[in-house]
């Protein structure tokens, strides 16, 4: 069974001439989904000379606001990085990547997401991400051009063989966030972000809710343990 074709998601890139690059590299791996996250580069004659036969892939781009929105269906999300963060647990190196793959199943669609060129992903998308693959790139010249970042990724992912399909649906990237706001609302009314770090702690959440592909169920479950929080709060307040 052949895998499902991945999704390449541009934050915010600033070059018209990536815009081709990329989508030259996406066709290269057979991809023609490539997303523009708000805002990105318009595209130029420039953008059409580099895209070299994949005129095709760079005339579909779709753009959106924000990456919560590019990546909404989608249940599995890899970011990209060269950096060492402080959320290195949820960091895979790139050798890493096939075996994740192949532990998602051939019917996981996967969106690949690269950060802008000047400043890569900031910490807050890197959190909305299933895993972190890290590029292995030198300390002393880390960052990767785009492109070569997307021809790089793509190429390592093709490496992942079919696995068997899985017996419970993933849940999308947006029943995740919809979970975790849930969940944001029960922590804020137990009291939890008193400590005055919500955005840090909802972060470190995020990432031990995104950290992993959950099925559908077990989103439903999370989302219903928040919501018995808040019941049990409400009734409380009554009594």
């Amino acid at each position: 069974m052949a895998c499902l074709p991945p999704v390449v998601v541009l934050v915010r890139p600033h070059l018209a001439s990536n815009l081709g690059s990329a989508a030259r590299a996406a066709k290269n791996f057979g991809v023609s989904d490539v997303r523009i996250v708000e805002p990105g580069a318009a595209v130029e004659e420039e953008s059409y000379r580099l895209a070299s036969g994949a005129d095709d892939v760079l005339a579909s781009l779709r753009r959106y606001p924000d990456l919560d929105s590019a990546v909404a269906e989608l249940p599995a999300v890899v970011a990209t990085s060269s950096m060492r963060g402080r959320e290195s647990a949820r960091f895979l190196d790139l050798a890493e990547l096939p075996s994740f793959l192949q532990d998602l199943g051939p019917e996981t669609r996967v969106g690949y997401v690269f950060g802008p060129e000047r400043s890569g992903l900031t910490e807050e998308e890197r959190s909305r991400a299933s895993a972190c693959v890290r590029l292995p790139s030198v300390p002393e010249f880390p960052t990767l051009n785009i492109t070569h970042a997307v021809a790089v990724v793509l190429a390592v992912a093709r490496l992942s063989s079919p696995s068997p399909r899985r017996e419970e649906n993933l849940a999308a990237a947006s029943e995740i966030e919809g979970a975790i706001s849930h969940w944001d609302q029960a922590l804020e009314a137990i009291g939890f972000y008193d400590t005055g770090h919500r955005e840090r702690s909802l972060r470190d959440w995020r990432r031990i809710v995104a950290g992993r592909p959950l099925t559908q169920k077990e989103c439903a479950l999370l989302r219903g343990v928040a919501n018995r929080v808040l019941v049990a709060l409400r009734l409380r307040s009554k009594g």
